[in-house]
């Protein structure tokens, strides 16, 4: 699935059940970084766009009603067309036992909610840029 390693970031999901978060950070995204953001409220409405859209990253909120981040995670992982587009999780959680925790799942990284919209665009960036090669 990973092309080119200079290949630029252009289509990201974003899921996030908490609506304010899901604006800003789309906001942030495509006004500031260029992006085009596929946005959706829970995991489930997540799984069932993911292999249709194809994006080349996922922003996946880590604590949602119904289907949590990790299982959402799982989920994505199961399927052969989605398996190995990169994930950063997102949470307020961010004890560092638990973000060690959660980057054992293998997530490129976790960002800390809340986050500041005018810097969102150059960390996913970064993060994209540095991400391993598949």
């Amino acid at each position: 699935m990973s092309a080119d390693k200079n290949e630029e970031l252009k289509k990201i999901m974003l899921v996030e059940d908490d609506a304010d978060i899901r604006t800003v950070a789309t906001m942030a995204l495509e006004m500031v970084g260029g992006m085009q953001v596929h946005a959706f409220g829970s995991g489930e409405e997540a799984i069932a766009a993911v292999a249709g859209l194809a994006p080349q990253l996922i922003m996946l909120d880590v604590m949602m009603p119904g289907m949590n981040g990790p299982e959402v995670l799982v989920r994505i992982r199961e399927r052969v067309e989605t398996a190995d587009i990169p994930v950063v999780f997102m949470t307020a959680k961010v004890q560092p036992e638990e973000v060690e925790r959660l980057r054992t799942l293998g997530v490129l990284d976790v960002i800390a909610k809340p986050f500041d919209p005018m810097t969102l665009p150059d960390t996913i960036k970064g993060l994209w840029a540095n991400r391993p090669r598949v």
